[in-house]
């Protein structure tokens, strides 16, 4: 018995290799839940789909001009400077227009005019709501001053020729000046409620 102490190393006894006959074999019985999280398949994650790919088509559309380009948010407003010249200028086509296809100011130029009056009210700035309203009237006089009918030459017949045409084309101007600044009334209204109700 001593003998056999003595002959045998110190240390750990080596254990046998794995799948050899000094294994032992695994009893079946119930498998618990740490056996069935292992036993499920690992599931395969998706790489770039979901939300990441739908913002990448997103920013595409978008920066290639798209539908989907266009950014929330309120429209961009004319100064009371824009809002002069887009009254000028508009005011001035429609009457340059009405000139050449019927050789005078008449119909044509009364719808354009007010049609100006209402595009300069709906899109000036809040800061600027009066502008709408007084370039209606100095684009109105300056179109019949440049190219409305004259009966006689020098400064004083220009003079004439634009109160006349004023008076003559009264309806047009009171119609587009009293649209203007309706629609900037009630915007300033409107402003008003919005700021009171905060």
């Amino acid at each position: 018995m001593e003998q056999s102490i003595r002959t045998q190393p110190p240390g750990p006894r080596p254990r046998p290799p794995a799948g050899g006959p000094g294994r032992e074999a695994a009893v079946p019985g119930p498998a618990g839940p740490r056996d069935a999280v292992a036993a499920r398949p690992p599931r395969l994650r998706p790489t770039g789909g979901g939300p990441a790919l739908a913002a990448r088509l997103r920013r595409r559309l978008g920066g290639a001009g798209g539908a989907g380009g266009r950014r929330p948010g309120p429209p961009t407003r004319l100064t009371g400077v824009g809002t002069g010249v887009l009254s000028v200028v508009g005011t001035l086509g429609f009457a340059l227009l009405d000139r050449l296809l019927f050789g005078g100011l008449g119909v044509l130029f009364g719808l354009g005019f007010v049609f100006v009056c209402f595009q300069t009210a709906v899109r000036v700035r809040l800061a600027d709501l009066p502008a709408a309203p007084i370039a209606g009237p100095l684009s109105f006089a300056l179109a019949l001053a440049l190219l409305g009918p004259v009966a006689m030459s020098g400064l004083v017949g220009h003079l004439l020729a634009l109160c006349s045409g004023l008076a003559v084309r009264a309806g047009w101007l009171f119609c587009g000046t009293g649209l203007a600044a309706a629609i900037v009334g009630a915007r300033f209204v409107a402003q008003r409620r919005i700021r009171r109700s905060r």
